[in-house]
């Protein structure tokens, strides 16, 4: 690495060093005041060779001393090695404490002794500090070089991780003439090479003008050192832009704590290294950004906060809607694509898709995955795009690509050679870990395409074995595709046939819903005059009225998006539901009634149809806002399912979920279809 460049190099020598010893004396003040258990804890470790992270919050350095705060955000570069020196100023005092308390102590409790640590690494963590301006946090497109040499955080998504190499810290040279020894520091922006000094750098009187030096024995340092990429999110960018990426340099204690798919917070230096030599090309000076410190955001799911006063809301809501729970249920529904027309057992499928079931660990280890998978087929114009755009917004994290746009390495992973080396760089599927992908004109994808996401949808792992690079990447997402129906819907043929996917793909979806455009001079009107009503202007006296309402009642009215993606959020942390008894007996019926009669769909009547029923029982029951999944649940995921057997359904006008509508009184409708079926099982 460069020598670091000297805060303090234009003054005299003597005042130079004054100043020095005084900054790393208020720093060891500062990490004893606020930060003395974490350097306790470094001194007690047992391993002394390690590289020990020492994270200080900005905004409390801001705080204890405003004109140091300011000199390490324009110059971190020759403020962090000062900030090291006083990490072991700081552990020489500590050191004596700790002995003095050893020596008053009982002596014949053994406790592990304290030793000095020679690498400890302060990381500067901004985050809730008034450096998260866009000045100071720009996004990678919006880079430049007004930048550079500041402290810097950027936000975005790993998508390529490479190997850790080591590389070298520094070199001792002694001079053959005068034995004066010097450190040489390797330059990162160039290619990690050495520049010997033109003379010795000897400041003595007689002036050693001597270039011959030699290499002293075992004075060489290393560094773990890791390359990786990351991506600005989708998410954030403006439409049309094509989102930017950063090579991005990872030492020491910060090496392989992230991978390809994690979304991260990186506060650090903007360099830049020349290009590598290739005949015929003009060398460049690429960015390149040196992390002090990584965060990964993943956990965090793109900071959705829930004050108390939503949650309080929503206890509210149930509360009102507690003797009519499913028209509760439906008022919820209907936030869900509002610009569309009824299409109720739609909305219901997207809401349980992007809820889910829980997760949990068979006998043998095995993992059963919560998240369930969903299948639009359906007639040009019937709004299957508008879900899928819909459903991308509500999710947290969420990759929209099309079947042409998509390779099986797009969809998964790809192998790439980057300076003589291999490296993976995160397809869609591993980068939607956690949230949602969504494949619009799914039958676009060729066949080979397809194959590929098999096991990312049932086993929610990755395995490749590219180019020497054997590894198995997570991919716990869930998929949301949309389809057309080859030609025109042939409701005698299976869905296999209708669709050109094979049966192994469609037994992984928990819903498939065949969406046809029937004519309906009834149906046609009404949805003619809900689109012609957003499209006009609105009553004045009725938005008084609804306002008044609204002052009188804390309830909630509207389910805007902002408050399904809370909603949504919060359920899936506070519920883990369990089957009734009662549920287990209609879903296990239910079952072995498909299984006795779905002769035509053999593809969707496997075992994957029972776990998809749990599944979809589990989303029911955290929608409903409970704990446990009852025989409502267990039906309602039946209707689910029930809409995507399009030749053997049970329930008789269950089969076209274009035409399903909100009922007027969905409680009692639920009853009268509660006896239909527990008849039929």
């Amino acid at each position: 690495m460069a020598p670091p460049h000297d805060v303090f190099a234009d003054a005299d020598p003597d005042p130079e060093a004054e100043k020095r010893a005084e900054y790393v004396g208020k720093l060891a003040k500062f990490l004893r005041k606020l930060h003395s258990d974490d350097v306790r804890r470094i001194l007690l470790h047992p391993e002394p060779n390690l590289h020990f992270p020492l994270v200080i919050d900005f905004a409390d350095f801001l705080e204890f001393d405003p004109g140091l705060a300011n000199i390490l955000y324009t110059n971190p570069k020759g403020f962090l090695p000062l900030f090291e020196e006083a990490t072991q100023l700081a552990q020489n005092v500590e050191l004596g404490v700790l002995n003095k308390i050893e020596a008053l102590g009982n002596p014949d409790e053994l406790k592990p002794a304290a030793v000095q640590k020679d690498f400890v690494h302060v990381r500067i963590d901004i985050t809730g500090s008034p450096l998260e301006f866009p000045e100071s946090s720009p996004s990678i497109g919006k880079v430049r070089v007004k930048h550079r040499g500041t402290l810097l955080t950027l936000k975005g998504t790993v998508i390529r991780s490479g190997g850790v190499k080591m590389i070298e810290g520094e070199r001792k040279y002694q001079c053959r003439k005068c034995n004066y020894r010097f450190t040489c520091y390797p330059e990162l922006e160039a290619g990690n090479r050495i520049t010997l000094p033109a003379s010795c750098p000897s400041m003595s009187s007689r002036g050693c003008q001597s270039a011959s030096f030699q290499l002293i024995e075992d004075s060489i340092t290393c560094h773990d050192y890791q390359e990786i990429k990351i991506q600005e999110s989708v998410q954030l960018l403006e439409v049309g832009s094509i989102p930017r990426s950063m090579p991005v340099i990872l030492m020491d204690d910060l090496v392989d704590i992230v991978k390809a798919g994690d979304d991260v917070i990186l506060t650090g230096i903007l360099s830049a290294k020349w290009s590598s030599d290739v005949k015929d090309v003009r060398c460049n000076l690429d960015p390149m950004f040196i992390a002090n410190y990584v965060r990964r955001t993943n956990e965090l799911k793109s900071g959705i906060d829930i004050p108390e006063e939503i949650v309080k809301e929503f206890d509210l809501f149930w509360a009102e809607y507690g003797a009519t729970p499913l028209k509760g249920r439906n008022k919820i529904l209907e936030g869900i694509c509002p610009q569309i027309y009824g299409l109720f057992t739609v909305k219901l499928a997207v809401a349980l898709t992007l809820i889910g079931g829980v997760q949990h660990v068979d006998a043998s280890g095995t993992k059963v995955r919560g998240e369930p998978h969903m299948l639009l087929v359906g007639d040009p114009g019937t709004g299957k795009s508008q879900f899928l755009k819909f459903a991308a917004k509500l999710s947290n994290r969420s990759v929209i690509t099309t079947g042409l746009g998509s390779t099986s390495a797009g969809l998964t992973v790809t192998a790439v050679k980057d300076g003589g080396e291999w490296m993976l760089e995160a397809g869609a599927l591993v980068l939607a870990d956690g949230g949602l992908c969504c494949i619009d004109e799914f039958d676009s994808m060729r066949e080979h395409d397809r194959t590929t996401i098999h096991e990312a949808m049932e086993q929610q792992t990755i395995s490749i074995a590219k180019a020497g690079l054997v590894t198995t990447l997570s991919t716990k997402t869930t998929v949301f595709g949309a389809t057309n129906p080859k030609g025109q819907y042939d409701p005698n043929e299976s869905l296999s046939v209708n669709t050109t996917l094979s049966g192994p793909l469609l037994s992984r979806f928990d819903i498939v819903l065949v969406l046809l455009d029937k004519k309906n001079k009834d149906l046609d009107e009404i949805i003619s005059s809900h689109i012609l009503a957003q499209n006009t202007k609105p009553d004045k006296e009725n938005i008084s009225d609804s306002g008044v309402k609204s002052t009188l009642l804390p309830v909630i009215k509207k389910w805007t998006l902002p408050l399904l993606r809370r909603y949504i959020h919060y359920i899936k942390q506070r519920f883990k539901p369990v089957l009734t008894k009662e549920a287990e007996r209609a879903i296990s019926g239910y079952y072995q009634l498909q299984r006795r009669s779905g002769t035509q769909n053999a593809a969707r009547t496997t075992v994957r149809m029972l776990e998809s029923l749990i599944r979809l029982a589990q989303a029911h029951a955290r929608l409903m806002f409970r704990n446990e999944v009852t025989q409502l649940d267990a039906i309602a995921a039946i209707l689910c399912i029930e809409s995507s057997m399009t030749t053997s359904s049970i329930i008789d006008g269950a089969g076209n979920a274009l035409n399903s509508n909100f009922w007027e009184n969905p409680d009692q409708e639920y009853i009268e279809q509660e006896k239909i079926i527990l008849g039929k099982l």
